[in-house]
């Protein structure tokens, strides 16, 4: 993915914060801004979810050999 440089303004406070945040975390201010921003907007949890659906899809056939094939949801309505 092609970068773009984005220049902000913030008091010393947030840039002390920030650089503070970013060290804890063992990355660069630049990263720790742009997991921020991929949070705020989703990004992150959208790329968890069709991690998990495309795990789920692959092993579905494992999980269906060791657990049977019957849903949550067909458990809660009392079938089996």
């Amino acid at each position: 993915m092609a970068k773009t440089q984005l220049n902000v303004r913030v008091d010393e406070g947030t840039a002390r914060a920030a650089r503070e945040r970013a060290l804890a975390r063992g990355m660069s201010v630049n990263r720790y801004i742009e997991e921020l921003v991929r949070q705020d907007t989703g990004e992150v949890g959208h790329t968890f979810v069709e991690a998990a659906a495309d795990f789920m899809k692959q092993y579905e056939s494992v999980f269906a050999e060791e657990f049977g094939t019957d849903t949550r949801a067909d458990r809660s309505e009392g079938r089996h």
